[in-house]
């Protein structure tokens, strides 16, 4: 389990620096620490390009079935910033067959929650590499 959520948030990580953002804390990290709980919350990494802070986690089926998930949602996407009071993205990062059942619980939570919030659909890794090592196999051609 902690294998499968590790490259989770190992994903949801290049995901970030994809947008630009540095990571600040993240969980089973080698270097960083981790991330400080956010209210009640345990958050799986924490980011942040110029200005702008970004909290990450990652979703599980199980995440999905809690109860208390939308509170969870909505307290963190509505966090912002101690000194400057600037919004705090969150990023969720959840597996493509759980994608469309969060996006509904995200349509779900009111207006303000809604627009920090951002869907990371997050690949597995063994399922990539393969897609991968497909493309990058040089093609044996009779040419000579």
């Amino acid at each position: 389990m902690s294998i499968n959520l590790r490259d989770n948030i190992d994903e949801l990580i290049k995901h970030f620096w994809q947008n630009g953002y540095l990571t600040v804390s993240r969980k089973f990290g080698t270097y960083l620490p981790d991330p400080t709980p956010i209210g009640k919350y345990n958050v799986d990494a924490v980011a942040r390009y110029k200005k702008k802070y970004a909290i990450g986690i990652v979703l599980t089926s199980e995440d999905l079935s809690d109860p208390r998930i939308l509170t969870k949602l909505s307290f963190l996407a509505t966090r912002h910033t101690k000194y400057s009071n600037k919004e705090v993205s969150l990023f969720i990062g959840v597996a493509p067959e759980n994608y469309s059942r969060t996006k509904s619980m995200v349509e779900s939570l009111n207006d303000e929650a809604i627009k920090n919030i951002k869907i990371v659909v997050i690949r597995n890794k063994q399922v990539t590499d393969l897609f991968s090592e497909k493309r990058n196999k040089p093609s044996t051609s009779n040419f000579s």
